[in-house]
């Protein structure tokens, strides 16, 4: 199948629409599923989701903006491109695809020569989209093999993740910067597939020469994560060890130099690795851990991210799992 065929999923009620539409695109080469209503579509999507799909916006029971709405508010079938057909004249109806989050809207009736141009520039956007999800997920793979090297961190990225995301939600992070914060948490250390096995599981403190090799990880970890497209996701691999005061590495950033979502790790991974235990000290307990991070408040951590987390874990609101 190249680029321009797709699965395409026409969606109406009215049967001659559904024909019309059919004819036009399967004549371009397109295969075409058909469903007559917004339950039925929803059911075929789950079970076989398509390329792309057209909605008419107007139809009984479950319309077609809010079958939109519904896909674009679930993470399985967000970037799965929908087109509305609304009807001719006003803004009311553009306003509401807008707001379902359409990928684009036509006008009945359909012009042949405009539909076939918009499935195709979508078409070829999801392709790209689902080769960015191989890669994406690929590289996550990769971060969880690493982890599962040493029996000391097993559950670590889980762990951190949810502490990280505790602490984005109360500050207010969007959805979207939540679900980055989440990726770029599982691929936090992912540069560690660059540091040496005997040092990266030696069982004691490691040497100043030791400690130098490992601080190329963030930087390593920054260019594994570079075709992902995420300034977030790479702010905060490379930046997760910079310190509030500038004494960090790999750049030696400050205070708000140091990006958002880095701040947010740094808190994250430094309780996760204070409350579990490691080859070279015992765990400590909660409210130890606290005590450590209280102290560094303003040295390796931002005070004021510092100040909110041990209020969550305080009042017992600290996540311990992935949603």
């Amino acid at each position: 199948m190249t680029e321009e065929k797709a699965k395409i999923l026409v969606v109406d009620d009215a049967r001659p629409n559904i024909e019309l539409m059919q004819a036009m695109l399967s004549l371009a080469g397109h295969e075409v599923l058909v469903a007559c209503d917004g339950e039925q579509a929803l059911q075929m999507i789950s079970q076989q989701p398509p390329d792309l799909i057209l909605l008419d916006a107007m139809m009984p029971r479950l319309s077609g903006y809010e079958i939109c709405a519904r896909l674009k508010g679930d993470d399985e079938t967000r970037l799965i491109p929908v087109i509305l057909i609304i009807s001719p004249g006003g803004v009311e109806g553009k306003i509401r695809a807008i707001e379902a989050g359409s990928d684009d809207l036509l006008e009945k009736p359909v012009s042949r020569v405009e539909l076939l141009a918009r499935v195709k520039s979508l078409v070829r956007t999801k392709r790209l989209n689902d080769e960015l999800v191989s890669l994406e997920n690929a590289i996550l793979a990769l971060a969880i093999a690493i982890e599962a090297k040493d029996p000391y961190t097993e559950g670590h990225v889980e762990r951190v993740s949810a502490y990280a995301l505790s602490l984005a939600s109360e500050i207010g992070l969007s959805q979207r910067e939540q679900r980055l914060l989440r990726k770029g948490s599982i691929l936090h250390d992912v540069g560690k597939i660059g540091v040496k096995e005997s040092v990266l599981l030696k069982p004691k403190k490691l040497s100043q020469e030791e400690f130098e090799h490992l601080k190329i990880h963030p930087v390593i970890g920054e260019r594994i994560c570079q075709p992902l497209r995420s300034r977030l996701i790479s702010d905060l691999v490379r930046y997760h060890h910079e310190r509030y005061d500038g004494k960090g590495y790999p750049d030696g950033l400050a205070g708000d130099e140091i990006p958002l979502a880095a701040r947010i790790m740094a808190i994250a991974d430094a309780y996760d690795a204070l409350t579990t235990e490691r080859p070279y000290r015992h765990k400590l307990s909660a409210e130890e851990s606290l005590a450590v991070l209280k102290e560094e408040a303003g040295r390796q951590f931002d005070p004021g991210l510092v100040s909110i987390f041990i209020e969550l874990v305080e009042a017992g609101k600290l996540l311990h799992c992935l949603a």
